[in-house]
């Protein structure tokens, strides 16, 4: 009667406890890394605010998905090349997507990177270049039908940009400043938004020649563009 009872209650337990956290924590020297990552549930964190993951070398390739709720993907990237995708299904997560120069390894010069949602009140800041110009960066940001309530960031400097947002969804921010030469072919921004209530800031500025491509469908949008040489 005491081993059943015992039995029973580590089994309520099993049931009753709170759903844990995952916790990842990647810190990488070396010349390549190759990395995929999915972690599926609740407040799981790749790095945080604090504790950025954090990854020195030559090349990386990295893909990282996560399903579910208030979720943290946090990673600071210094190496020449970056190529990757960064997924998240779910509300109120968070993206910090920092490839940049650091140390003694070159900036990341030529970058291609994917960030992609669904779900709402999320929050994205993207920068790439900020110590050292990347020598070619190629960002799609992309927003599946019903991502309202979001904030999207991004800084890119490098002599070479071609970006793409494509959002659907109501009440979404966007900061975009693409900097740099230019180099011959200057800088592309094309931004798609289909949604109400948008508020659009966007500053580009080279050497070259800029080029933005803006498409919007949807009620009250307040946009604001700024192009200089």
């Amino acid at each position: 009667m005491k081993s059943i009872t015992s039995n029973l209650v580590m089994f309520l337990m099993m049931f009753t406890l709170p759903l844990m956290a995952n916790d990842i924590y990647v810190t990488q020297s070396g010349g390549s890394l190759t990395l995929d990552v999915l972690q599926d549930g609740q407040n799981n964190t790749i790095g945080n605010s604090t504790t950025a993951s954090t990854v020195t070398g030559a090349t990386s390739n990295f893909n990282i998905d996560q399903i579910g709720n208030s979720n943290v993907i946090t990673f600071d990237i210094n190496g020449a090349n970056y190529t990757g995708v960064l997924s998240t299904t779910g509300n109120s997560n968070n993206i910090d997507f920092n490839c940049d120069s650091g140390g003694t390894v070159s900036s990341c010069a030529t970058v291609t990177a994917s960030i992609i949602w669904v779900g709402s009140s999320n929050d994205l800041d993207i920068d790439v270049g900020e110590t050292a110009d990347a020598t070619g960066a190629s960002i799609t940001i992309a927003g599946a039908s019903g991502s309202d309530s979001n904030v999207i960031a991004a800084t890119i400097d490098g002599t070479s940009v071609i970006m793409t947002l494509n959002v659907n969804g109501d009440t979404n921010n966007y900061l975009i400043d693409i900097d740099g030469n230019g180099d011959s072919i200057g800088h592309t921004y094309i931004h798609t938004h289909t949604g109400s209530i948008a508020d659009v800031d966007i500053t580009q500025s080279g050497v070259y020649d800029n080029m933005i491509t803006l498409t919007t469908s949807g009620d009250n949008h307040n946009i604001d563009i700024i192009q200089r040489d």
